[in-house]
């Protein structure tokens, strides 16, 4: 299978290529600024949609679109941009796979929910609160032919376009004796990137349509997940303040609860939706006693 990945260089979308490098598959990774590790790295910018042209010379068998501005706040502020990337750079996509017989996946975010309910079905009513999860939504609008794939919360063992995610964020501060504020009301269902490859790779497989929730199995709290990170690797729980939402300095609204119910993902796929408790071993192997993909 030939695949095209954008977001190459990305948490998940370099893990979903070195998965399937290890598999056999050709590995096509698109980026914009930090090169990808894995692939064959194939330069594009979602903003200039004329860039992804590229795709009718590579013409892959399967699109996984893992790019997007993530960055809640930013999207907020850079409305422009954002829409340009997150909303107008996958219709382009979407265009492309039709034109060229690609399957196409969109990832996609808890964020098109509200947060009013939480353990959101696929079949729940979408109602973003902040321009982020606004334009992803638009994006799933243009993907319904295709698989959308909502995911939350995603975390894994390396670093990725030189960020580090939440939980390599929390390891470090911790080890470094410095204290960190925690949310103690939102509540989420977090995501082993290892895990979401997996399934992607699965449903790419199969050419599985239309939408699924792919997150991990557990719903908690953001500061009960650091306190089992801090519990799984040894840390010290005492620095780990519990705070409100209201209490941080963000510009965009977040959703109180926008956990994902995963039982359609654990019905269909044979790659099932890790428990948290599995997906922090799972993690802490791959930090320290070698990746096996």
């Amino acid at each position: 299978m030939r695949l095209f990945i954008t977001g190459g260089s990305g948490l998940l979308g370099s893990r979903i290529a070195e998965i399937a490098i290890n598999i056999g598959y050709d590995v096509y990774c698109g980026y914009n600024q930090h090169r990808p590790e894995f692939g064959k790295a194939v330069r594009i910018d979602l903003a200039d949609t004329k860039t992804l042209s590229v795709l009718k010379e590579i013409r892959p068998d399967v699109i996984i679109h893992s790019a997007a501005i993530t960055d809640v706040d930013k999207c907020e502020v850079e409305r422009d941009l954002a829409m340009k990337v997150n909303a107008e750079g996958v219709k382009a996509l979407s265009e492309i796979a039709k034109e060229i017989g690609s399957f196409l996946i969109y990832i996609s975010t808890d964020y098109v929910f509200d947060g009013e309910k939480g353990m959101y079905s696929e079949e729940d009513e979408t109602n973003p609160v902040n321009f982020y999860g606004y334009t992803k939504l638009l994006g799933e609008k243009f993907c319904t032919d295709f698989c959308i794939a909502r995911t939350c919360v995603i975390y894994g063992a390396r670093k990725a376009s030189g960020k580090q995610n939440f939980v390599l964020w929390l390891i470090e501060k911790l080890r470094n004796g410095e204290s960190v504020k925690v949310v103690t009301d939102q509540f989420v269902t977090p995501t082993l990137n290892t895990n979401l490859a997996r399934m992607i790779l699965e449903i790419a497989e199969e050419r599985l349509k239309g939408i699924f929730h792919l997150a991990g199995a557990t719903r908690i709290s953001r500061f009960d997940f650091a306190l089992e990170i801090a519990r799984e690797f040894g840390l010290d729980k005492g620095l780990i303040i519990p705070a409100k939402m209201h209490e941080m300095r963000w510009i965009a609204r977040r959703p109180r609860d926008s956990s994902l119910s995963t039982s359609k993902a654990r019905r269909v796929l044979r790659e099932k939706p890790y428990e948290l408790s599995r997906a922090l071993k799972v993690l802490k192997g791959e930090l320290y006693e070698g990746d096996s993909c």
